[in-house]
């Protein structure tokens, strides 16, 4: 008999894994990039409505950056929660796609995924959290180790990976955790914001940014509001709970950033916060001078930490899927019945991960490697929506998409907008990652193609 996933995760759960996976180290990182952004909306607001004040009106610029971001992320999450609770499989987008477009767009999504989508993902949260972990504690520096930043972020992947491997109840505790902490620190920073006292030296000249590029550090930090849809074989009650978690999920991040950027404002300034380069801390510390940098490097550490743990966990999800129904794969598609876990695809995906870090060894580089793919099959996924409503029309649908096709449009056209972004950048910057990427989808083409042909015969 095969060993098939178990519904385990509850609505808290879920939402812990959608919550863990998008609060990871970009709020810190991004919020003085957005805030450089919203100058020319807030210049905007200052023209119209005068009365407001130049310092106010930025503020509202700022904080409606965070907000489109917030509204646009739940759009798409509208869309996976008609496919997800429609077809509560584990996969996610490999399951719509293979639906909408056929076997070879599921194909191409897994692999994609294994060999550079997911990997990257884990890498980049891994490097944040050894940066700021070695503003914290760095025993392998003082002992000239060298490459410490690369030995702390392999660290990271392997001891959450074997957490992983181990069963999916210590898989989900250790995310419940993680996620519980960095929430409360970043109430704590609210709370601390509200109370320091108020104003900041102004800070050395920095340049602004323009609304659109802005636009793209806050979808980035809003990333990873999808992940349910992965682990929908594992949800109880999916037919409620996957909408849910994914709306409270993406709901919760969007009330936690605008607090915390308000948080920012109310603080510091609007031009002390723009200019800042590292902005939790400069809140902190003006409470707690002596150790604000610590708490705050301590804080980024966990929310790192649980990103890479949500995306460890529901990515093997993906490759899982895949090596259920493709044969060159087949030995990643099993379930472990000791453990209740896709054993095989967890090994697997930390081993490239850990191999990306040797390689790599940088965190924007990673980036650059991942993210057009990423937007590609973002939009490729939401169009899906409106294919299978013409395709499987007779399919159950629990939840049917909130004022459908609207939330499409829009987000398909902000994902054409990222994708023509990320290549144009890429291309300028470093054109060597399109390469890869290129040669990445060649190769799974051949992949598919060779399966194919086993299949035939």
């Amino acid at each position: 008999m095969r060993t098939q996933p178990q519904r385990q995760l509850s609505l808290f759960d879920s939402t812990c894994i959608i919550v863990g996976i998008i609060i990871g180290a970009g709020i810190y990182a991004m919020a003085p990039q957005v805030a450089r952004g919203g100058a020319g909306i807030g210049d905007w607001i200052n023209e119209n409505l005068p009365s407001l004040g130049l310092e106010m009106s930025r503020w509202l610029g700022v904080l409606s950056l965070w907000l489109i971001g917030g509204l646009l992320s739940l759009c798409g999450a509208l869309g996976y929660a008609e496919l997800a609770t429609a077809w509560p499989m584990e996969g996610g987008d490999y399951v719509y796609l293979s639906k909408a477009y056929g076997r070879w767009a599921g194909f191409l999504f897994a692999w994609i995924q294994l060999a550079i989508v997911r990997p990257g993902d884990i890498v980049v949260m891994a490097f944040a959290f050894a940066i700021y972990a070695r503003a914290v504690f760095d025993p392998l520096t003082r002992a000239g180790i060298p490459h410490a930043q690369q030995v702390y972020a392999g660290a990271a992947v392997l001891v959450l990976t074997l957490i992983n491997a181990i069963g999916v109840r210590q898989g989900k505790w250790t995310q419940n955790l993680l996620t519980s902490v960095k929430v409360v620190g970043l109430v704590l920073i609210v709370a601390v914001a509200v109370f320091a006292p108020q104003g900041a030296p102004r800070p050395d000249s920095f340049g602004s940014l323009p609304v659109s590029l802005a636009l793209v550090f806050v979808l980035f930090t809003y990333g990873g509001w999808n992940e349910m849809a992965y682990v929908a074989a594992e949800v109880k009650n999916p037919r409620k709970n996957i909408t849910r978690a994914l709306v409270l999920g993406t709901t919760a991040v969007i009330v936690l950033y605008l607090l915390v950027n308000g948080a920012f404002l109310y603080s510091l300034g609007y031009e002390p916060m723009a200019g800042s380069e590292a902005v939790a801390t400069d809140v902190v510390a003006k409470v707690f001078p002596r150790v604000g940098a610590g708490l705050i490097s301590g804080l980024v550490c966990i929310s790192a930490l649980g990103a890479v743990n949500g995306l460890i966990f529901t990515g093997a999800r993906i490759t899982y899927a895949m090596g259920t129904e493709h044969r060159l794969f087949r030995g990643l598609g099993r379930w472990h019945a000791k453990t209740g876990t896709p054993l095989p695809a967890l090994l697997v995906q930390g081993a490239i991960a850990l191999g990306m870090i040797v390689v790599l060894g940088d965190l924007v580089e990673t980036v650059l490697y991942t993210a057009p793919a990423v937007y590609l099959f973002y939009l490729a996924t939401t169009l899906s929506v409106v294919v299978l409503r013409f395709r499987e029309p007779n399919a159950e649908r629990p939840y049917r998409m909130t004022l459908f096709p609207l939330p499409v449009v829009v987000f398909a056209g902000v994902c054409g907008y990222l994708i023509y972004s990320c290549i144009s950048y890429a291309f300028h910057v470093a054109p060597k990652s399109l390469v890869v990427m290129a040669a990445t989808l060649l190769t799974g083409g051949v992949l598919y193609l060779v399966g194919r042909l086993q299949r035939r015969r």
